[in-house]
């Protein structure tokens, strides 16, 4: 049996930054692109402003806001909307009420819903003859052009009732065991080992580095002494895991390390910083996953506003709470809640036990963003619905020949417990085989070969045992990559939707957690002179963090170590015979890139934004065709297309608005000013000066009161309401959203779910 699904009618994007560094590859896919040196930025794409103004064969219409009533699998969705329209010859404009459904499709990076084919599915114009009605309709909907139909993600979110949406748990239980976790009151660091410690000679030098970690750290073989950087201090132990001291002196093989990126900070460390401006830390090592709760001086406690006994710890970058003065501690890394008596643990897990004051921790609130991992709450109903959003890409299977897999030694495949499949060990990607065929998975794409060094023409089916892959395997995450089906199709291309599990972010406990909370050991084999070292991502180690702004996990690993969180940070290329560590990760093809926040071996991609937010990014367009492609090239924003939309207010409070175009200009008018609603029942409201009013075919008048029924329906006051505290709300949704993309790059920036809380990175650690 083979796995071919149909497709989702949700997508998602690539980066808003991406630093890809010296992309030119002879023989894989990524030599397809031209060399790339530097940042790749996105253009932001913004939605257009409501009301839209079009031009009809009979007149001009305006369309105010939609009001969203359902979004059904966030695959469908239906909306009402106020319309205004005037005829020719008409000397003022009259007003009606238009419902409409689509299928949606979905930018995350650019936070815009496409909603397409778009479809008029009732109308009234109180006014209007049926014919004339009908008529409308029809030149309404085609004058309603493709890129003109989208709107903002935030104000769908804000408008969906997100006490509908259901979590689907993972179909095996994903792991919750706590992480080791360290605590400290005064400068700490902790410096992570994946495993036990490797070490790589350095050519023609007596001093080894160590491979696995995120430090720093070299061994000076001769004396069998270790030495640790912290900023331009140095300290120094004979076991690893003893005490460390300071170094006053270095043997002089420091100061004859290569003049080339790899050791730029370390030189610039040399000659010794004195330890009077380098006060020692303390020093945690751990050769297991870890993390570090760190406090600028003994927990400063501020109650949470709104609740009854919960306390915030404001003094750490840590989500750090307690209940009560003398409470259980709750500590939340990679989207799991942990709880302890103290905060030297142990520690156990929490996110089912939460105490409810949790979900009443105000928006406002500088951590805000741990709502999102808050069973029950909004925030993470709408995490949950936002890990659903596939990411995909619609790629040529006859000019698309995936890259070269490279082997240490002879390809040695293993199989994977509870299945039939095989993985190679000791490949540079994801090489499995089953029945005699191997199939590679690679930035989101499956590749198919009758040999394991291929060649590797795109897969056209995919068997359905690899998707029995449990998370105790390193190889989990390839099971959120599939080959959909799409019947309209060209059979020149397949289309393939990598899940957000793919880059780490999958759902367990009601909520969008980071990771499978497995520990998968690194391969490493030495076999030459260089140690043969692959490693695999992790759940904990980054102190990841729910972003709001973004729908995905942030990584707060600076206050860990000068290369990011836990993990291996160097890589050895089989081509060229080097190391690369720190800054640089040069790909086992020849390329190299840039470290973000964290690199992921697996996926080629790393998340300086967004998990996985590179995914096709280095692949060429003409093999390679995004599915997001419409939020770049729709016109929808001003400074892509030039199109542009003016108002001229009247001292009444009307008005006519001009949408300059290539093709001229379509002017409507505007009957008063306010915000304008559709009411289910037919009619047009506003709300001026707190109360609703209604449009009685030429004027505005003040709408009847709940309790007269005879009148009006009090249900249609209800969803005035709700339609205007939803509007309310994707409003300051979108522009936040907006704000957060155009400052984006600040660690701290995405504190809270209101303004920009939650500060810089102030724990122990080289700040980058």
């Amino acid at each position: 049996m083979f796995q071919k699904l149909r497709s989702y009618s949700l997508y998602a994007v690539g980066p808003a930054t991406v630093i890809i560094v010296g992309l030119a590859l002879n023989t894989s896919i990524l030599s397809q692109t031209s060399a790339l040196v530097g940042v790749y930025q996105t253009t932001p794409v913004n939605e257009e402003p409501f009301p839209r103004p079009f031009s009809l064969p009979s007149g001009n219409f305006l369309l105010y806001t939609p009001q969203i009533a359902s979004w059904d699998d966030q695959k469908h969705v239906v909306m009402w909307s106020a319309v205004s329209y005037k005829p020719t010859a008409a000397k003022e404009p009259i007003m009606g009420v238009i419902k409409g459904e689509a299928d949606t499709k979905v930018s995350l990076d650019a936070r815009l819903v496409e909603l397409t084919p778009f479809k008029i599915t009732e109308m009234h114009f109180p006014t209007l003859s049926r014919e004339d009605t009908q008529k409308l309709s029809t030149d309404i909907q085609n004058a309603i052009a493709k890129g003109n139909r989208i709107i903002s993600l935030d104000r769908v979110l804000a408008a969906v009732d997100k006490s509908q949406i259901r979590p689907k748990e993972q179909p095996i239980a994903l792991k919750a065991d706590p992480p080791r976790i360290f605590f400290s009151s005064s400068p700490a660091i902790l410096v992570n080992f994946d495993g036990q410690p490797i070490f790589s000679p350095i050519e023609n030098l007596d001093l080894k580095f160590a491979v696995n970690t995120n430090w720093d750290l070299f061994e000076n073989v001769p004396t069998k002494t270790y030495y640790l950087r912290y900023d331009k201090a140095w300290y120094k132990t004979s076991d690893i895991k003893s005490e460390w001291t300071q170094a006053t002196t270095l043997p002089a093989s420091f100061a004859k390390l290569p003049n080339d990126e790899n050791w730029a900070e370390v030189k610039a460390a040399l000659p010794l910083a004195t330890s009077a401006h380098h006060p020692k830390p303390t020093i945690f090592v751990s050769f297991e996953p870890a993390e570090l709760i760190a406090t600028t001086g003994h927990p400063d406690y501020v109650p949470v506003a709104g609740t009854k006994e919960l306390l915030w710890v404001r003094n750490t970058e840590s989500d750090l709470f307690r209940s009560g003065p003398n409470g259980k501690f709750y500590y939340l890394v990679a989207g799991r809640w942990f709880s302890s008596d103290s905060l030297d643990g142990p520690w156990t897990f929490a996110t089912p036990d939460l105490p409810s004051e949790f979900r009443t921790i105000p928006v406002e609130h500088p951590r805000s963003r741990v709502l999102a991992s808050v069973p029950g709450t909004e925030q993470a109903f709408e995490a949950v619905l936002l890990a659903t959003v596939p990411q995909t890409a619609q790629v040529n299977r006859r000019e698309l020949k995936g890259p070269d897999v490279y082997y240490q030694g002879a390809p040695e495949f293993v199989v994977i417990e509870g299945t039939t499949v095989e993985r190679a060990v000791n490949a540079d990607k994801d090489v499995f085989r089953f029945n005699g065929s191997y199939y590679m998975c690679y930035e989101g794409i499956w590749f198919h070969s009758l040999s394991s060094d291929g060649p590797w023409p795109v897969a056209e089916v995919i068997p359905d045992e690899i998707y029995k892959i449990p998370p105790n395997s390193s190889a989990y995450n390839v099971t959120f990559v599939k080959l959909a089906e799409d019947e309209n199709q060209d059979d020149e291309w397949e289309t393939f939707y990598a899940e957000s599990g793919y880059t780490g972010t999958m759902i367990g406990w009601g909520c969008a957690v980071w990771g499978s909370g497995w520990y998968y050991p690194p391969y490493y084999w030495y076999g030459g002179y260089y140690p043969w070292y692959v490693w695999y991502p992790r759940t904990y180690g980054f102190a990841a963090w729910y972003n709001p702004f973004t729908g995905t996990f942030g990584r707060g690993a600076a206050i860990y170590g000068p290369y990011g969180g836990a993990g291996a940070f160097a890589a050895f290329n089989p081509r060229t015979g080097t190391y690369a560590r720190g800054a640089k990760v040069y790909g086992p093809n020849g390329g190299s890139r840039s470290f973000a926040q964290a690199w992921n071996p697996r996926t080629g991609t790393y998340g300086q934004r967004r998990q996985g937010s590179s995914i096709y990014g280095n692949w060429s367009s003409s093999y390679v065709q995004r599915g997001d492609e419409w939020a770049r090239t729709a016109h929808v924003s001003n400074r892509i297309t030039g199109n542009s939309t003016t108002g001229l207010k009247t001292s009444e409070g009307g008005g006519m608005v001009t949408r300059r175009t290539d093709d001229g200009r379509t002017t409507a008018g505007r009957t008063g000013s306010g915000d304008v609603y559709a009411g289910r029942d037919g009619n047009v409201y506003r709300k001026q000066d707190g109360q609703w009013q209604k449009w009685d075919g030429g004027s505005w008048n003040p709408a009847q009161k709940p309790e007269e029924r005879s009148k009006v329906d009090p249900s249609t006051y209800q969803q005035l309401n709700r339609d205007n505290a939803n509007r309310t709300e994707g409003d300051r949704r979108t522009k936040e959203t907006r704000t957060y993309d155009a400052n984006r790059g600040g660690r701290g920036s995405a504190g809270s779910y209101r303004g920009f809380g939650g500060g810089g990175f102030r724990g122990g650690g080289r700040r980058r």
